[in-house]
Parts: structure tokens; sequence; C-alpha cells
């Protein structure tokens, strides 16, 4: 499936998610069960089949790594995790460091810290979204699985925060 044509826009990892979330409660609305109630079984069938298709791609193309790994996939590039090329030592040992400074924030119950790595972080996935965009728009697709992959070590950093950030307020 190309989630790009499901939703009716142009192939790009620069999407503007408010207008497609606009787009999407349309398409939901218009293709919805109970739109097609006194319509033919295979009429209702088929609504049913493009909503679920509407909903999957709405799921991909909103998300940075999906979307761009969707992008790669239909450029014909082979895409997941055990296709990016393995990071280099310098930044597995900086994810490694960075990790360590978030449990000990985190035993610490320092927020402030926990909060602080969390900015660091998401700044540098901004910065590799920018990268992967660039990197589209130039064509240049079967370079950007290294930066793809760095973006997936940057989700995980995060999501840890998230669940510290949960824990500390819960």
């Amino acid at each position: 499936m190309d989630p790009f044509a499901t939703l009716g826009i142009p192939r790009s990892y620069d999407v503007d998610l408010e207008a497609l979330e606009k787009t999407h409660r349309e398409l939901s609305r218009r293709l919805h069960p109970d739109r097609h109630v006194g319509s033919m079984a295979s009429e209702r069938r088929e609504a049913l089949v493009r909503a679920i298709d509407v909903n999957a791609a709405w799921r991909i193309v909103r998300d940075p790594i999906e979307r761009a790994e969707a992008l790669l996939s239909l450029s014909g590039v082979g895409v997941g995790e055990d296709r990016e090329p393995k990071a280099a030592p310098e930044f597995l040992m900086e994810m490694l460091e960075q990790r360590e400074e978030l449990a000990r924030a985190t035993g610490a119950r320092d927020l402030a810290a926990v909060r602080g790595l969390a900015e660091s972080v998401r700044a540098r996935a901004d910065e590799a979204q920018r990268d992967l965009s660039r990197g589209f728009a130039k064509g240049e697709t079967s370079s950007l699985l290294g930066r793809l992959g760095e973006l997936r070590f940057y989700r995980r950093f995060l999501a840890e925060v998230s669940a510290a950030e949960d824990e500390r307020t819960a």
C-alpha cells in the first residue's frame, strides 16, 4: 500500500500534519460503515476496506520513522532495523552515556535533569528529521538509512524519558 496515495497527498517526508488530520477525518467520515448501511454488501465491504486502509495510512504518515520507511520502501530501498548500517561506535557510546545519565537522574528523582536530557535528545531527533527531510527532497534515499537508525535510538531514549516522567508523577 502507498499511504500517500491512499490519503491523496504527494510522496514527501514533509507533510502538514494538521491539514492531513483534517483530510483523514473527512475520509474516515465518508467511509464510515454507518454511512453505508443501506448499500449493497459489496459496497459496505469496499468502504470498510478503504476505511481500514485510510487509518493505516494515517498511522504511517503521521509517524516520522514509519513515513521515512514508507518513502524508502516506495523508492525500492529495503527498510527495517536489520537493513540499516551499524551505528558508529562514537554514537553508540554517546547514547549509552545518555542512558546512564538518565538512569542516575531517574534514580535520584531529579525530574529537571530528566527533562534536560530529554530536551537535548529531542533537539538531536529534530535535527535527524530535518536531515531526512533534506535527503528525501534531494532524492538521496539510499544514504538515509543511517540517519533513520539514529532517529530510532532517539525515539527509544525519549520513550524511556516518558516512562521516567510517568513514574515520577504517578
